[in-house]
């Protein structure tokens, strides 16, 4: 028991080394493309999205890679703020930070050299098969109720390796989640803006009821906190409750503030007129996706011959 408790702490620590040496790596080649960007086209890629995107990745660092992530097996309060922080700010604001574009630029120029470039065909591929509403907002609702149904809820806890799945799974649900929110050009959404208030509500529904049922079933939900050595002076029912109270008010704002923001765009009089004209061409829109790859094939085999 002792030797395989050792190995989890080994486990762990090189988890937590790797997440810290992959976010600097990362911070680096978001840097780099910026800069590049700066020098060809200034303010392109303005200065509050650069501090958007590092602070997220700080974020990330703050809720996975730092003490913060250990206090998780001692507190449900905690393991609840560290996938808050994950999926309603961190991932918000390095999507906030146009990270696609800015990553690419940064990338050495192998990957830019290649034909198609890979970094091109990586951002396609999200584009036409991961980026779709729908698929957006199961990958967020899936996490937070699978993750908490008690018997996959222990399994995570008592695991390093799924412990560390549950995180980056929290992480990457939060960035699709919030994808069609945070998005590029409305033109270049792929469905009505109009809708994402809506996408908002329905959303904070299960997260609303799951939030409830933790304040009010009377019962400890997780008994992985009572064999627990508690180091905090706060009974694991007292704790349950606490985690879900602070869920239940966090979605409710984290989700809130933006579907008025969205709601208050949409009606002011450049966005009706916005919203009028996308709706003549909405009915057209396959056909000229049509010809635009049909187009776009042609020219590649031209190239190719």
């Amino acid at each position: 028991m002792a030797m395989s408790e050792f190995h989890a702490r080994i486990l762990w620590w090189l988890f937590l080394l790797a997440i810290t040496s992959t976010l600097v790596a990362v911070a680096w080649i978001y840097l780099r493309g910026w800069h590049a960007l700066q020098s060809a086209f200034p303010n392109l890629i303005a200065g509050w999205r650069l501090a958007a995107f590092l602070s997220g990745l700080i974020l990330v660092w703050l809720a996975v890679g730092s003490p913060l992530a250990t206090l998780d097996h001692q507190l449900l309060t905690v393991h609840m703020l560290k996938h808050l922080l994950l999926m309603t700010v961190a991932a918000p604001l390095i999507l906030v930070g146009a990270p696609m574009f800015t990553l690419m630029c940064g990338l050495p120029r192998f990957f830019m050299q290649t034909y198609p470039p890979l970094g091109s065909l990586l951002s396609r591929w999200l584009e036409r098969y991961v980026r779709h509403p729908v698929l957006c907002w199961l990958a967020g609702t899936v996490a937070v109720i699978g993750w908490h149904v008690p018997g996959v809820f222990q399994l995570g806890m008592r695991s390093s390796g799924m412990h560390i799945v549950e995180d980056l799974s929290f992480l990457v649900a939060g960035l699709l989640f919030w994808w069609p929110i945070v998005q590029s050009p409305p033109r270049a959404a792929r469905s009505p803006r109009w809708s994402m208030p809506l996408y908002l509500f329905l959303a904070s529904l299960p997260c609303d009821v799951l939030s409830a049922f933790l304040v009010f079933c009377n019962r400890l939900v997780y008994p992985f906190y009572l064999s627990r050595t508690r180091q905090f002076n706060v009974l694991p029912f007292a704790d349950q409750e606490c985690a879900g109270a602070l869920m239940w008010v966090w979605v409710t704002f984290a989700y809130l503030i933006p579907a008025v923001a969205i709601t208050m765009q949409l009606l002011s009089p450049a966005d009706l007129q916005w919203a009028n004209r996308s709706m003549r061409v909405a009915s057209s829109e396959p056909a000229v996706r049509s010809a635009n790859d049909a187009e776009a094939e042609g020219g590649w085999r031209q190239t190719t011959t």
